[in-house]
């Protein structure tokens, strides 16, 4: 009974995307892995299709390659999900890592209506600065060395059963609201971004920077509706002045 709760409440909740995987193979191992720890929902960006070595590895879990959606980009995975975790096996200047434990203990803090999405990258060059930016925080999975990283259905098997496994869900206090949607999150980054730009904050030189920021500081707020409403008010504020 404690299995089949736990897969109702996982396949409700989250969302397993890969951006850009080279090896088909590991498409069909990700498959198989989600099967042995109750999650359903792949989606797939900058992947043509599934093809026959993609179904040679995910024994038993053809069914959820076959209901895999595809997207263009990660902002299309992402944009209706409201809050998304990618996976980093480096650390990035503007975009600050926690613990995979962290990780999961946050997503616990929201409430069950919440959708949450897994963000894995390519094998070799993992998520670009422009996928993380789809992202509310980062996690890294710890390891004995810094090389080599985990292989990406590793990578995913390991954030899964984490996930799965976790006995300590159900005395996890729920402290947070339901959020915004991530496209609605970033269209408010990207009001705050034009109003800097407007006020000279924001130029030329240090753009790149300041979006990196804007989008990792103003992401970890998980923005509901009432502090969209407020960020917005405060800048058109103190900008005015």
């Amino acid at each position: 009974m404690l299995n089949q709760a736990r897969k109702v409440n996982l396949n409700k909740k989250f969302a397993v995307i890969l951006v850009q995987p080279e090896n088909p193979e590991n498409i069909g191992l990700v498959a198989r892995n989600m099967k042995n720890t109750g999650f359903e929902e792949l989606r797939l960006v900058h992947v043509p299709g599934i093809n026959r070595r993609s179904h040679r590895t995910a024994v038993h879990a053809r069914d959820i390659l076959d209901r895999a959606h595809f997207y263009p980009n990660t902002a299309e995975a992402t944009q209706e999900l409201e809050l998304v975790f990618a996976a980093t096996s480096r650390r990035r200047k503007n975009f600050p890592a926690i613990s995979l434990k962290e990780a999961v203990i946050k997503m616990f803090r929201f409430p069950q209506p919440t959708k949450i999405g897994l963000l894995f990258g390519n094998e070799r060059t993992g998520l670009t600065s422009k996928d993380l930016h789809s992202s509310n925080f980062r996690f890294m999975i710890p390891q004995a060395v810094r090389q080599p990283s985990y292989n990406l259905a590793s990578a995913v098997l390991l954030t899964l059963f984490f996930i799965y496994a976790y006995d300590d869900r159900n005395k996890i206090e729920i402290t947070h609201e339901k959020p915004l949607s991530r496209k609605e999150q970033e269209e408010c980054f990207r009001l705050i971004l034009n109003k800097l730009e407007k006020s000279k904050f924001i130029h030329k030189t240090n753009k790149r920077h300041m979006t990196e920021m804007i989008f990792d500081l103003f992401g970890r707020f998980v923005l509901t509706s009432k502090d969209r409403k407020l960020l917005l008010a405060l800048f058109s504020k103190a900008i005015k002045k």
